[in-house]
């Protein structure tokens, strides 16, 4: 395999040369959140008929190269899975894509049973993918060669798994369904993430108020020394060994270490100021405590048992439309979209079609009976 690194200011002059007019590219992005505490962008993959790019954008702006080339609704950008790249490239390189083709997006629009791109790569084209590097540290530099080779693979064979797919959409009249989904992928933008963090932790939804103000607690002192170290906060410790120090209340550092889970140095260095901070969330009083969030955002609590009742019906219907479309039943209405429509009470197509993150071909193939629960008829 031929690949070119692009890392200097020269080498992105002729880059761009070798960008010049062509209609259609394919692309992958490597970040570092897997092993460092920011997940900044760390590698560009670029794929032309003719090239393979690797763009190094701790080494150089690639704005300046990308920004026309992937803005260009006239290019076709072939990617997989593109959700978080996409929100990668707004956030660090502000750029905002067009012409997007997702070949996982058009695997789960056909009914594909597995949509990882390795899978789809043996599956239409005979392909074998290196998995060495899977959970490697793209922030460090130098690359090796072997990393370099495996970040080329990423995307050098998208085109070809992407006309195949193509063409499998148009036999099932499902190409429009498709565009739907690329159109609402290009639209995607990053936000910060404001929800309370312990939302994210396996089991606080049991702990107690003031359990979740420990919690909180120590997941801020687990961010603290992450960032310092620039670790990703799952390599400094884990959420469940957290959650077993807030419910069991370690007296020592040492017995802090003993923990399943925790490092015993990071207990001995800094497992003090984690008991301290504990200690001191019982000194809060009960009327300042915050409970788990609620189930919705907008505080209206959980569902009624009539909510219940008619989600459970259009589960019902969702299941059985997908068996017959051979559509995964979650591809064709999430959990989600049950709920936000039980909750809104749409009447009509129009306010069907209205409701945020509902798709028009969802609301073609299931809205008529999905009205009809609704309406409670």
């Amino acid at each position: 395999m031929t690949y070119d690194l692009i890392d200097t200011p020269p080498e992105m002059a002729r880059a761009e040369d070798l960008l010049a007019g062509v209609p259609r590219i394919s692309l992958d992005c490597e970040a570092a959140g897997f092993h460092r505490y920011s997940d900044k962008l760390c590698l560009v993959q670029l794929s032309t008929p003719d090239h393979n790019l690797i763009l190094d954008p701790l080494g150089c702006d690639l704005s300046g190269l990308l920004k026309p080339l992937l803005e260009d609704p006239e290019v076709q950008v072939v990617m997989h899975g593109a959700d978080y790249d996409i929100r990668l490239l707004d956030r660090d390189l502000g750029i905002r894509l067009r012409g997007l083709f997702d070949t996982q997006a058009a695997a789960s629009l056909l009914g594909e049973s597995a949509v990882g791109l390795a899978s789809l790569l043996e599956t239409h084209l005979g392909l074998t993918l290196p998995k060495a590097h899977q959970r490697a540290d793209w922030a460090q530099r130098p690359l090796p060669p072997g990393m370099l080779e495996y970040a080329a693979n990423d995307t050098m064979h998208l085109p070809a798994l992407a006309d195949v797919l193509e063409r499998a959409l148009e036999e099932k009249g499902r190409e429009n369904w498709a565009r739907e989904e690329f159109s609402l992928l290009e639209e995607i933008r990053w936000e910060e993430d404001d929800a309370d963090p312990v939302t994210r932790v396996k089991g606080a939804r049991d702990l107690t108020p003031r359990e979740l103000l420990a919690l909180r607690e120590a997941l801020s002192w687990r961010d603290e020394i992450a960032r310092e170290k620039d670790r990703a906060p799952f390599r400094v410790a884990g959420d469940q060994v957290l959650l077993a120090a807030v419910v069991t209340r370690p007296g020592s550092p040492a017995a802090l270490g003993e923990l399943k889970g925790m490092s015993p140095h990071l207990a001995r260095r800094h497992g003090g100021d984690l008991i301290a901070r504990l200690r001191k969330t019982d000194d809060i009083p009960d009327a300042a405590l915050e409970a788990y969030p609620r189930w919705r955002g907008d505080g209206a609590g959980r569902p009624t048992p009539e909510e219940e009742a008619k989600a459970n019906r259009i589960r019902d219907l969702r299941t059985e439309k997908a068996g017959e479309l051979g559509l995964d039943r979650g591809v064709l209405l999430s959990n989600a979209q049950i709920f936000e429509i039980v909750r809104r009470t749409p009447r009509t197509s129009r306010e069907l079609e209205a409701i945020p993150g509902i798709r028009r071909w969802q609301a073609e193939v299931l809205g008529a009976d999905v009205l009809r629960v609704v309406r409670g008829s």
